[in-house]
């Protein structure tokens, strides 16, 4: 009896001779010979990244409720219960207090940076990222210009809001505009805090604890609501040196005219060493994480 042979017998002991050619022309047409496109500028590749933070907030609008509920909500609720009691009137309290709560309001929504890079870590995201051919670092920076807009929704919430209900800010359009900008320069430069725990904090759960632990007493120990000066000495003492009081002291000159150039540049100095400190300290985190 003969034994049939395999179908994969057949196939290993066929000639290759009589195998035919391949097409030529398939295989140029499935290989480039187009010349390699050159690496991306540090510049180009941060503003994709930051396109990328923006595209999650078509995909998941919810992400805006912090930018936009969160503002409103604040300024009504601390506008309505101590203006009376701690102005005389809300007009008058509305006056000093929405310079603080806009800086609060920006500052706590800074979190959500790290939030959304720890979220990126534990699905493997930055595994992919640490591979490319691109300026390092403009992973986290565009990430963070990404966020700076979502901090100018939320100024241009509280802003309009307090207008309606009778801001009238003594410095002008320019004074507001200079006073969200340097605004914003703080936010980006405190993110770098958020992004260096987000490499360390296993969960965003607990990233967000720890965040809150530390902006809780920032802010609400601080010149946003009352004058440092009806406070106990030792609790002045902190209030005086909180970077957040600065911030606002800057804010409130700036918006009704009254600042000074040393408000604003304890501001710009307090901001450079959150960079300097967070930001090689953010990288190599970045680098290490394996």
């Amino acid at each position: 009896m003969t034994a049939e042979r395999s179908p994969a017998a057949a196939e290993l002991n066929s000639d290759p001779a009589t195998e035919p050619d391949p097409d030529v022309d398939t295989l140029h047409a499935a290989v480039s010979d187009s010349p390699r496109p050159p690496r991306p500028s540090a510049v180009s590749a941060s503003l994709t990244f930051g396109w990328r933070a923006l595209l999650k907030i078509k995909h998941v609008p919810e992400q805006l409720f912090d930018v936009t509920v969160f503002p409103i909500m604040f300024l009504l609720l601390f506008t309505y219960l101590f203006g009376g009691a701690l102005a005389g009137s809300t007009s008058a309290y509305l006056q000093e207090l929405l310079p603080g709560i806009l800086a609060m309001t920006v500052v706590f929504i800074t979190i959500y940076t790290g939030v959304t890079l720890n979220d990126d870590i534990d699905e493997g995201v930055f595994d992919r990222f640490r591979t490319m051919p691109v300026w390092q670092p403009s992973v986290i920076v565009g990430a963070l210009l990404g966020d700076a807009v979502r901090y100018t929704i939320a100024s241009t919430m509280v802003i309009g809001l307090g207008l309606l209900l009778g801001f009238r800010p003594d410095g002008g359009a320019i004074g507001v505009v200079s006073a969200v900008a340097l605004l914003l320069v703080f936010s980006f430069s405190l993110s770098w805090i958020w992004t260096a725990l987000g490499f360390i904090m296993r969960t965003p759960e607990s990233l967000m604890g720890v965040s809150m632990l530390i902006l809780f007493p920032l802010t609400f120990i601080s010149n946003v609501f009352v004058d440092p000066r009806t406070m106990p000495g030792w609790l002045e003492t902190f209030v005086s040196i909180n970077p957040v009081s600065h911030l606002v002291t800057a804010m409130r000159g700036l918006m009704h005219g009254t600042a000074t150039a040393g408000d604003v540049v304890i501001v710009l100095g307090l901001s450079a060493v959150f960079v300097v400190i967070f930001g090689p300290a953010t990288m190599y985190l970045f680098h290490a994480q394996q």
